[in-house]
């Protein structure tokens, strides 16, 4: 039977919720992009069963930050997901600051093993920080779905060399999240 993923690209293209934007790049335009290509490898594999919280680039999820939150998760439910991936950009004041991390509702939870697996590819593959592991209970996509679930923020957007890479290799990230799913389930 295959592995149910819902895959969920942080953010919409306009308020609400937007996300982050720096120099003309935009959060969510990333996320839909490389959502789009993990989409198109999962459902290449006959392992997989997947869905994207925005089919396309102009897909609008809710009408204020909450309702879209909402929407998102009542999506992978709905489905019947086994998994949920959401995928973001981080921003920081620090233009220094790099490097991918994840998050999961609980610590030892089965989510904390896929997001590990995620960000070690992500690290290997692009060449820029791990920087670990996050207990964030808080978080309403970790919290509200029914599955185990993980928020990867891919890279820095405020940085130069996560955002070159974000913005110009959107393929090798979609590979190297594809390549950490494989490496969690043993395929």
């Amino acid at each position: 039977m295959a592995i149910k993923i819902f895959i969920d690209q942080g953010h919409n293209p306009q308020n609400p919720n937007s996300g982050a934007e720096y120099n003309g790049v935009l959060e969510q335009d990333i996320n839909y992009d490389i959502g789009i290509r993990l989409y198109g490898l999962l459902s290449n594999d006959p392992n997989f069963d997947v869905r994207v919280s925005r089919p396309t680039a102009e897909t609008s999820l809710g009408t204020s930050n909450s309702t879209s939150l909402m929407e998102r998760t009542r999506l992978a439910n709905e489905f019947g997901a086994d998994w949920f991936i959401s995928l973001h950009c981080n921003a920081s004041d620090n233009e220094n600051a790099s490097g991918c991390e994840s998050y999961v509702y609980s610590s030892g939870s089965k989510a904390a093993g896929l997001a590990v697996d995620i960000t070690q590819s992500i690290s290997k593959n692009l060449g820029i920080p791990d920087r670990g592991n996050f207990i964030r209970p808080s978080l309403y996509v970790l919290r509200k779905t029914l599955m185990p679930a993980v928020l990867i923020e891919m890279g820095y957007i405020t940085n130069n060399t996560d955002r070159y890479l974000l913005t110009t290799e959107p393929q090798r990230f979609a590979d190297a999240i594809y390549e950490g799913i494989l490496e969690f389930f043993g395929l």
